[in-house]
């Protein structure tokens, strides 16, 4: 375990600097940035001393400059919102975006394994069409898509939840929803799949013969090797609800991360945009370590080296 753990995050360092290139390429490239946007023209002269002192006179003098920065923890000023730093908007509104995708991934794998169990034990039946009905719905619709219909529904016409905002428990009800359908859906599916290859099995026989009632051998023994591939699937799952409150979070006017990642794009901020990627990046390794921890736990038979290597 000791053996996985260092060597998962001995190749953290590679994987950022390799995440921090491509996003340096791409924020470099895209024309444009707030110093030189036509709605507001600096004079030259101001424009030429913004630039030096946000380091952007040149490609390579920012790409010597900002790593040194982020090694300190320091993401640097942001361009768009002068008075702020990245680390003031990071402090604010990660913490919004971290309760949003937990409680999201948290909803999903709860729902989407009970739903799947239960479809597996019941084949066929209304729980077995209800579960294909919510994978196909997941799959199909996008978040922003999930996100608007429940807004209308439940905001607009029956009054019943808050359009938007947060800071109230209710605040989190709709978006978090709207997150949690589409790996609700996938995981519904696997935990389907699994569960009916699981009660196949010799050992489910076995129990069963012993004396054992059904819901014990399916809620104690199958469900916990059924999960494996679901386990599997929420690093993924992970990557997908974060990137999802993208716009979810901008939908319901949420103040987390996903709204000052969308303004960055849209007002050519690289310091925001760089600050907010690095920090989604050590998020996403961070529970791909957690998965790959788990995985081993509820699997012993798996060796170190396979487990590092899924």
């Amino acid at each position: 375990m000791l053996r996985l753990i260092a060597y998962r995050i001995a190749q953290f360092p590679l994987i950022l600097a390799v995440v921090y290139l491509l996003t340096f390429i791409l924020v470099w490239v895209a024309p444009g940035d707030p110093l030189s946007r036509t709605d507001r023209r600096l004079d030259p002269k101001v424009e030429l001393v913004l630039r030096q002192k946000f380091r952007a006179d040149h490609w390579s003098s920012f790409l010597r400059h900002y790593p040194l920065n982020l090694l300190q923890g320091d993401f640097g000023p942001s361009f768009e919102y002068s008075e702020w730093t990245v680390n003031d908007i990071l402090k604010s509104a990660l913490p919004v975006s971290i309760t949003l995708g937990l409680f999201a991934l948290v909803v999903a794998t709860l729902v989407g394994t009970a739903i799947g169990t239960l479809a597996a034990v019941r084949q066929g039946g209304a729980i077995d069409w209800l579960s294909l009905s919510i994978s196909l719905i997941g799959v199909s619709l996008p978040s922003f898509v999930v996100a608007t219909v429940l807004l209308v529904a439940f905001s607009v016409e029956l009054r019943w939840l808050p359009v938007g905002g947060w800071g109230r428990p209710t605040d989190i009800i709709l978006p978090g929803l709207a997150l949690s359908l589409m790996p609700m859906a996938y995981i519904a599916r696997l935990t389907r799949v699994a569960m009916i290859d699981v009660l196949s099995s010799d050992y489910v026989r076995t129990a069963r013969a012993k004396g054992l009632s059904r819901r014990q051998v399916v809620w104690k023994h199958c469900l916990r090797n059924a999960f494996l591939p679901v386990l599997s699937y929420l690093g993924p799952a992970a990557a997908a609800t974060l990137t999802g409150a993208f716009v979810v979070e901008k939908v319901f006017s949420v103040p987390g991360l996903g709204q000052h990642f969308v303004n960055s794009v849209l007002n050519r901020d690289p310091t925001l945009v760089l600050g907010t990627v690095m920090v989604y990046s050590v998020f996403l390794l961070t529970f791909n370590l957690l998965v790959d921890i788990g995985y081993a736990f509820l699997d012993p038979r798996i060796e170190v080296g396979k487990a590092a290597g899924a």
